[in-house]
């Protein structure tokens, strides 16, 4: 088994928001000041690892003790901005998740209820003390939740395929905060206007609350992580589902049925064979 320090962790994918350094209260600006001006160049699959490192003990460490001091920094037009990790508190938030998506024996057999029990002890003491608490970074396992890909236009698309063996593709999307509210908005106004109060929708009431909650000059980015390493070139360089999605809500917007669901039909298929890898040998 190769070391965690260089094994390829799949197969995560994140909505991020990097907040300028204006927005943080001191000292935590000045500790991100300093951080940025050593050009961190942390990845998400960093971050990963040192997660996995922590599950390698017996018993395991299902949140970690102390919470991340790092980062991941972007400058947009001269402004620093930056993501912190959190990885304690959505430790927390991740392990709360885990319960409902995991049969008990299982659960039990992963992270034994001794532990799962002091995790959760510790977390309602840390809530108590920090009630306004948010993470900067959400993550989705195997997908790309379709309401992620609402606050994206095609045209901010980037994909970076791997250049040699040895490289990584990207494929992630980035716009302004205030880009991806008023998207949240309109696609929020089309899909009730056709009396559609689904998932989606409630999703999205979802990701508009926690949009709120950060800087106006904020920037928000989609990436799929991990999960680039699941699929072939070929099919990410055909991945344009923001603008699958853009579609079908203009055309639900106009009135359009059967271009809404040609829309979906394309994204559900796309989506169905990725998440089909999840259960292959």
């Amino acid at each position: 088994m190769p070391a965690v320090s260089s094994m390829i962790v799949p197969y995560a994918t994140y909505l991020r928001v990097y907040e300028p350094l204006a927005a943080f209260p001191e000292p935590e600006r000045a500790h991100w000041a300093r951080y940025a001006a050593r050009g961190g160049t942390l990845t998400a699959q960093d971050e990963l690892r040192r997660s996995l490192a922590d599950l390698l003990p017996t018993p395991p460490v299902p949140v970690p003790v102390h919470e991340s001091g790092d980062a991941f920094v972007v400058e947009v037009d001269g402004v620093v901005c930056v993501c912190p990790w959190r990885t304690r508190l959505r430790g927390w938030l991740a392990l709360e998740e885990l319960v409902t998506q995991l049969p008990a024996p299982l659960l039990d057999a992963v992270l034994p209820p001794v532990v799962r029990g002091q995790a959760a002890a510790d977390w309602e003491r840390w809530r108590e003390r920090n009630p306004d608490a948010r993470p900067w970074i959400r993550s989705a396992i195997w997908q790309v939740p379709v309401r992620w890909f609402t606050l994206f236009s095609d045209e901010e698309r980037e994909y970076e395929p791997a250049g040699d063996p040895s490289g990584e593709p990207v494929l992630r999307y980035r716009t302004p905060m205030v880009q991806a509210r008023r998207r949240i908005a309109r696609t929020l106004k089309a899909l009730r206007d056709s009396e559609d109060s689904g998932p989606l929708t409630s999703g999205l009431v979802d990701v508009g609350k926690w949009l709120e909650e950060f800087h106006p000059r904020s920037l928000v980015e989609l990436d799929y992580g991990g999960l680039v390493h699941a699929v072939s070139g070929a099919q990410l360089a055909e991945d344009h589902s923001a603008a699958d999605v853009a579609a079908g809500i203009a055309a639900l917007s106009s009135g359009d049925d059967e271009g809404a669901s040609e829309a979906y039909a394309r994204l559900v298929d796309r989506w169905r064979a990725v998440k089909g890898l999840q259960f292959a040998n």
